[in-house]
């Protein structure tokens, strides 16, 4: 019974194939273009249809963001880091989900998610991601990771069979032992594939006309926002093992150090297209700001915050700081969240909402003649504001003098 166990887990350590990460550099240019892929075999077509039917409820989906000019714009990123020939038959679906993220699948269909939007800050940080993206796409990753879990699933459901016909506690033992090889040669098996998706996708980028370096100050910000939202908690370092995101990749130091090394050293000088980037999102970046902010956490948040404030503090960045402390909530909180209002009337006089935050947290800071006349000039702004009888009540309930 023990030597079945151990063979069948002997077994699944097959399907992990090697990787040997830096054995190019810089990495290499993707092969040509060969053509359309179709699928092959029943479990590749069986794959395709699924996504095909995914691909259906997406575009019904009130998740995606329907605006034209930014899913072209992001296509564009992608082709740049591509190629024309590869990126033609993607389809690409933005999602407001405030999470670092994108995902491809089988069919072509591209997921990028609104907060993978917000932490990039140039085209050529966006073309590392989906490069990476693409590069499980053309490497077909999902088909082998169909099969990985099918081969795992099968081992474990006979090890529990002969398992259960056996009263023996080593062979139960065994079995235990067998589900932690399972599991951990499924993660193996996963941060295979994404150390070879990185390779190509540092590949893309050194045969584009984007900056490749821009790759690795990606998870160098990742892992930065990680431990800033870390000491927000009390922790001493980042639970990377809580992070759905990184339970199946290489750790963000090591794909930071290892892209560096792949990238083309000729390709330092090359342009990143952060001012495009900068005004292709500057409509949608208040509203990812907000939706960050609602998964309430502080440390992260006023990392994102400070971050974009790089290059100058503007009056949607000195909201969304005051809308952070706001909802924090705690009374110096709230003081501070006035005065960055404040600076946001300053810049923007007619920006409505800072006036509403401004109102809100000088009453609740005690100067309410000041708080009252900054509610009503948020609703001369806004008459029509949805939450319009909610303030007209706070004014009415507040006095008029300190």
């Amino acid at each position: 019974m023990k030597r079945a166990l151990t063979a069948a887990c002997g077994a699944l350590a097959l399907v992990s194939p090697a990787w040997a990460a830096t054995t190019a550099k810089p990495a290499p240019p993707p092969p040509p273009y060969a053509g359309v892929y179709q699928p092959k075999g029943v479990d590749e077509i069986g794959l395709w249809q699924e996504a095909d039917e995914q691909e259906r409820a997406l575009a019904n989906s009130p998740l995606v963001i329907r605006d034209e000019a930014l899913t072209a714009y992001v296509k564009n990123v992608l082709c740049a880091a591509v190629g024309a020939d590869r990126c033609n038959a993607t389809r690409i679906y933005i999602l407001r989900e405030p999470t670092f993220n994108a995902t491809m699948v089988p069919n072509g269909t591209m997921r990028v998610y609104s907060g993978l939007l917000l932490r990039v800050r140039s085209e050529a940080e966006l073309a590392a991601i989906l490069g990476h993206e693409f590069g499980h796409f053309e490497k077909r990753h999902g088909l082998q990771d169909f099969k990985a879990g099918r081969t795992a699933s099968d081992l474990l459901a006979w090890g529990q069979v002969l398992a259960s016909m056996s009263t023996s506690y080593n062979v139960r033992r065994s079995f235990n032992d067998l589900q932690l090889s399972v599991y951990g040669s499924f993660f193996r098996f996963n941060r295979n594939q994404e150390r070879e998706a990185d390779l190509v996708g540092i590949g893309y980028l050194n045969a584009s006309s984007l900056r490749p370096q821009a790759a690795a100050r990606v998870w160098q910000n990742l892992v930065a926002e990680f431990q800033a939202s870390a000491v927000s908690r009390g922790l001493k370092k980042p639970r990377f093992n809580a992070i759905a995101f990184t339970a199946t990749h290489p750790p963000e130091e090591e794909r930071a150090a290892y892209l560096g090394e792949l990238a083309a050293p000729e390709g330092d000088a090359r342009d990143e297209g952060a001012e495009r980037y900068k005004g292709a999102l500057a409509k949608w970046l208040p509203v990812f700001l907000d939706d960050q902010i609602k998964i309430n956490d502080f440390g992260a948040s006023e990392y994102l915050i400070n971050r974009l404030a790089e290059d100058g503090w503007t009056a949607p960045l000195w909201q969304a700081r005051g809308e952070l402390f706001r909802a924090r909530g705690a009374p110096r909180d709230l003081v501070h969240a006035a005065d960055f209002y404040a600076k946001a009337v300053a810049l923007e006089p007619d920006l409505a909402e800072a006036h509403r935050g401004l109102g809100l947290s000088l009453i609740k800071t005690g100067k309410a003649s000041e708080g009252r006349a900054a509610l009503e000039r948020y609703l001369k702004l806004k008459p029509d504001a949805s939450d319009a009888p909610m303030i007209g009540m706070t004014i009415g309930s507040v006095g008029g003098t300190q």
